[in-house]
């Protein structure tokens, strides 16, 4: 999913350092969601974040898919790094190895 299409509080794009692409899906209530976004933001990496429960429509089944392929029980934080690599919860210790730190 493009971010540079939504609106703000729905999603966005947080420049940093190249670590790859790394994508955060998560709901704006949760708390885990949110330590996730500061976490990324702390370590000065370039993501993108999608807000899936402020997604509407076409926008929100776009999204729950993109979670649901790297986390069949689509449950939020879902990091996914490279496309390839998925890390689902608040883990600082696997999200910072993961991204070299």
């Amino acid at each position: 999913m493009d971010v540079s299409n939504l609106d703000k509080d729905k999603g966005d794009h947080i420049s940093g350092i190249d670590r790859g692409k790394i994508v955060m899906y998560g709901l704006s209530t949760c708390v885990w969601c949110k330590r996730t976004k500061k976490l990324l933001t702390d370590l000065g990496v370039d993501f993108d974040f999608i807000y899936v429960d402020r997604l509407k429509g076409e926008e929100e089944n776009q999204a729950v898919e993109e979670v649901r392929h790297f986390n069949p029980s689509t449950s939020f934080p879902t990091t996914v790094i490279n496309g390839e690599k998925a890390i689902v919860g608040f883990k600082e210790k696997e999200i910072r190895e993961a991204l070299g730190f």
